[in-house]
């Protein structure tokens, strides 16, 4: 191998870059994808070391990170408090593209998750008091009866958030973005964040 191809192929780029480019497939995805084009895989780690993931809906996005809502007891809420970190992954099978983020996590505020709480359907409001999440259900039958006992408790009125229920936002320290190419010789770009936290590094990878 010459000198020249182990030279790094590194460009450096400003802090909303990757995040403009997301915005751009995302906004292509809302046009394209038949179903939920914000839903997202997150991927966690338990305190056994054993990786979790599941689907979740992406609620926000800006050169902050990526910010989804969810039971802070539920399993996927527990496995992050414990290590403040997670990934994402999007997949739009329409535009065959992908992106995938890893990074930090923290908790967003007070005032986002009360506005984004109260955004939502009383419905939903309620299912957030009602649902004990990822803890085990003797049957549909007790589910109903906590929905019942809360929308009588809250019938009238605005239902207050759960103290238990709130968002994560995932400040992402890579991001890459995949897209097809015939014959599997797909494009990978690579953002990595720089040590400053106000730039970033970008690669091509081999697909």
């Amino acid at each position: 191998m010459t000198s020249t191809e182990t030279e790094s192929t590194a460009t450096i780029h400003s802090w909303d870059a990757p995040f403009r480019q997301f915005e751009a497939w995302f906004a292509e995805a809302e046009k394209s994808e038949p179903n939920d084009p914000n839903g997202m895989a997150l991927a966690t780690v338990g305190a056994d070391g054993m990786p979790s993931v599941r689907m979740v809906l992406l609620k926000g996005q800006d050169a902050q990170g990526f910010v989804f809502y969810t039971n802070y007891e539920s399993r996927k809420g527990r496995q992050i408090l414990g290590t403040m970190k997670a990934a994402l992954l999007f997949h739009w099978k329409s535009l065959r593209r992908q992106v995938r983020v890893e990074g930090e996590v923290e908790s967003v505020t007070d005032a986002e998750a009360d506005a984004y709480f109260h955004s939502r359907p009383k419905a939903s409001q309620i299912g957030a008091w009602a649902s004990q999440q990822s803890r085990p259900l003797k049957g549909r039958f007790e589910l109903e009866a906590r929905v019942a006992q809360f929308t009588a408790k809250h019938a009238i009125g605005q239902v207050p958030r759960p103290p238990y229920w709130s968002g994560f936002r995932v400040k992402p320290r890579l991001i890459e973005f995949w897209e097809d190419r015939p014959f599997r010789l797909h494009d990978r770009t690579v953002y990595h964040r720089n040590d400053a936290g106000d730039g970033w590094t970008t690669e091509k990878l081999f697909p």
